[in-house]
């Protein structure tokens, strides 16, 4: 396919630096340091974090807009050849991304003085004329090479590299976000924008940035998850490309990953984690590099005056409604297993309670920092919080679907997670539900996964229709329940997933949700957090 045109604004993007200066560096050694968040999920304040060491999980506080910002500030006053990008999915996830449509963040971005940042597969969801008003409202670059105006011609919605010229040595960055937003999203989120596949112009854009552009040390910046970020680093077209930036999974990447052309990273989430990465650059080459995941610890890192100021005026519009407490929980609630999570059987419970079915579902979400109860042994629930869980407030929709038909979705939905060639893995983590229990081997071929389906405690019969609840998914067919096709008596109600949860805690006001095997996969164990077979990373 042919490389599609620059837009005039990816022209001015590509021409940030001189094209006259040196471009192979000024002989003296250069220490460059790149800065990396991903996935804030519209977290602005400092919350709860979770840990997996020595097999047993504990929290800590870390995080915050205001605190990372002094961060930025620190490192920029250490060295002033720093750079500072975003890799997406940034103004969804929390009460105030929603309930501002994600305008809360145009002044707050603006203030944290970002170098780039790109869109992420959750920037879509209020729509293309949105996302375009809150991503420029930013005042700071935003780049992306596959994203492209629906419409004659099929332009790029914004610059589709960057570049910055240090002391002669020239680093690009080039981004791509997920191909498969318009699936993974509901259908008409990307309504007016086209997804074009990565390498359909990676390998002429790395070529352009390297023969045209005199790049030297050239990056990747992506938001197609860690699989599949990994699979991409041993491609024949990133032969020349140093570092995989990549983001999505929310995936703790202490070390680089080696892959067969560039390294790997991914900087963790909700803005808990600072990717930071110096390099020493002489002539164009590295010669020495450093790797850190920094954690933003609010106790280090005092949140810096201004930018705390910005968050609070964002905020004060919707604190009384977001900070109303709706219930207790006395255990954690989190959302970091693969599996199976404490956060999402409390959500499918209150669907199975009221919903009057055999099974309730729920997409197996990354997002949402935890709640802990911690010393007290209780802890509130906010609508605030419930907006963490289910930032997409969608009305609930009722179906049946055949034991035959339920099991065939299961086997299409374990494979999304655990398919062995990483161009097959799709989208989030296990789906959750209730009513139903589920052993299955990760590791099995397709189609032949799943070992036992129990229903209302009794073997799924093959021919038995049985009444499922999920979440409606804005544009897609009636017949469709969480991305299971052709169910029937399908309707939707009157009532959203949040009045269904508000409804159940003010009939139980306090919870207590654990992991109670649910849900199992028999060749895994119990305490899955990431999937990247093939290398010895551990999300810790």
């Amino acid at each position: 396919m042919t490389l599609r045109l620059l837009s005039t604004f990816a022209i001015a993007a590509a021409a940030f630096t001189s094209c006259n200066a040196p471009a192979n560096g000024n002989g003296e050694p250069t220490k460059i340091t790149i800065l990396q968040t991903a996935d804030i999920h519209g977290q602005v304040l400092p919350h709860s974090e979770l840990f997996w060491e020595n097999e047993e999980i504990s929290f800590k506080t870390l995080g915050g807009l205001a605190n990372m910002k002094t961060l930025f500030n620190l490192e920029r006053e250490s060295n002033p050849n720093t750079i500072i990008l975003d890799g997406g999915d940034l103004i969804q996830g929390s009460a105030v991304a929603a309930l501002s449509k994600g305008s809360a963040f145009g002044p707050i971005v603006k203030a944290m003085e970002y170098d780039f940042l790109i869109p992420g597969n959750w920037e879509v969801v209020y729509g293309k004329e949105q996302m375009m008003s809150v991503l420029n409202s930013y005042e700071t670059p935003v780049i992306t090479a596959n994203m492209f105006h629906d419409e004659a011609g099929k332009a790029p919605i914004f610059p589709q590299y960057w570049i910055k010229e240090i002391n002669g040595n020239r680093l690009g960055f080039l981004s791509y976000n997920d191909p498969e937003v318009p699936i993974r999203q509901n259908p008409s989120f990307s309504e007016g924008l086209d997804f074009d596949p990565i390498l359909d112009n990676l390998e002429e854009l790395v070529t352009k940035l390297k023969e045209e552009e005199k790049v030297d040390i050239l990056f990747v910046v992506t938001h197609i998850g860690i699989s599949k970020q990994f699979d991409l680093a041993n491609h024949p077209a990133l032969a020349q490309v140093d570092y995989v930036l990549g983001n999505d999974t929310h995936e703790r990447i202490r070390k680089p990953l080696q892959a067969g052309h560039a390294k790997v990273t991914e900087p963790g989430a909700f803005a808990s984690f600072v990717g930071k990465m110096v390099l020493t650059v002489q002539n164009g080459e590295i010669i020495n590099e450093e790797y850190d995941l920094v954690e933003v610890d609010p106790n280090i890192y005092p949140a810096d005056e201004t930018v705390a100021q910005v968050i609070e005026n964002e905020l004060e519009p919707y604190n009384e409604n977001i900070n109303e407490v709706l219930g207790y929980t006395t255990t954690p609630l989190y959302r970091y297993f693969v599996v199976e999570n404490p956060m999402d059987n409390f959500i499918t419970d209150a669907a199975y309670w009221k919903n009057d079915v055999d099974i309730a579902l729920s997409n197996g979400f990354r997002f949402s920092p935890p709640i802990n109860p911690g010393e007290a042994g209780v802890a509130p629930i906010t609508r605030g919080d419930i907006w963490n869980m289910l930032p997409v407030n969608e009305k609930v929709k009722i179906g049946k679907a055949s034991g035959q038909q339920i099991k065939d979705w299961l086997e299409k939905e374990l494979h999304n997670v655990f398919a062995e060639k990483a161009s097959e893995r799709f989208g989030g983590w296990v789906v959750r539900f209730s009513g139903m229990e589920l052993t299955f081997n990760a590791n099995a071929a397709k189609g032949e996964r799943v070992q036992d389906i129990y229903v209302g405690g009794a073997p799924i019969e093959m021919d038995k229709l049985y009444k499922m609840s999920a979440c409606r998914r804005e544009g897609e067919p009636l017949h469709m329940l969480c991305r299971m096709p052709n169910t029937v008596e399908t309707v939707v109600m009157d009532y959203t997933i949040h009045d269904l949860i508000e409804e159940y805690l003010a009939h139980v006001d306090t919870i207590a949700p654990v992991r109670d095997g649910r849900a199992k996969a028999l060749d895994l164990g119990d305490n899955v957090l990431s999937q990247l077979p093939g290398t010895d990373y551990h999300f810790h």
